[in-house]
């Protein structure tokens, strides 16, 4: 009787033991095990299920978080789907590394202004993303990791005297 007694005992703790998992559910359809350490503005800091090493994933890559303790689910993101150039609009432009971590590389994309234009400082900055979006946009990325930002004025871009914007990045996506 204090055999089956404990076998109960095991299989009721492990049930619960089990049950406190935390779970990330992330855009690609996968689904993490483990236990969220803490939240940060753009990244989730996570342990895996029986690891103590700490892992970061972004925030942009996680559609929900479920707490195992609560069962309360948090949104974290919602899904960027991006279908072509038309909807350059839709992708993210990002400034630190942290931002991509949990996301697929995909390629360099570039975007930038002619050497002979009539752009100013501001509508040339503008048009150069527009054009760095669209060639992420064009193999369907919903992100770009900023590598290079470069705009050159008067005297140092052209004898013209107008300014040159060229804008990289790293496309991404989930």
């Amino acid at each position: 009787m204090k055999k089956i007694i404990l076998v109960f005992a095991m299989v009721f703790s492990f049930g619960i033991a089990n049950a406190q998992v935390d779970q990330l559910f992330k855009h690609n359809g996968e689904i993490v095990k483990g236990k969220v350490v803490k939240l940060e503005e753009y990244t989730i800091v996570f342990k895996y299920d029986g690891e103590d090493a700490e892992n970061t994933v972004s925030k942009y890559a996680v559609e929900k978080i479920i707490y195992g303790k609560t069962s309360r689910v948090e949104e974290v993101t919602d899904k960027i789907t991006v279908n072509g150039e038309d909807d350059w609009e839709k992708v993210v432009v990002l400034e630190d590394k942290a931002y991509i971590a949990g996301l697929k590389k995909v390629e360099e994309v570039r975007g930038k202004t002619g050497l002979i234009n009539y752009q100013t400082g501001n509508s040339g900055d503008k048009k150069a993303e527009m054009k760095l979006k669209k060639a992420a946009a064009l193999i369907g990325c919903s992100f770009i990791l900023m590598t290079s930002d470069k705009a050159t004025v008067g005297a140092n871009s052209n004898q013209l005297g107008g300014s040159q914007v060229i804008k990289k990045g790293i496309a991404y996506k989930y």
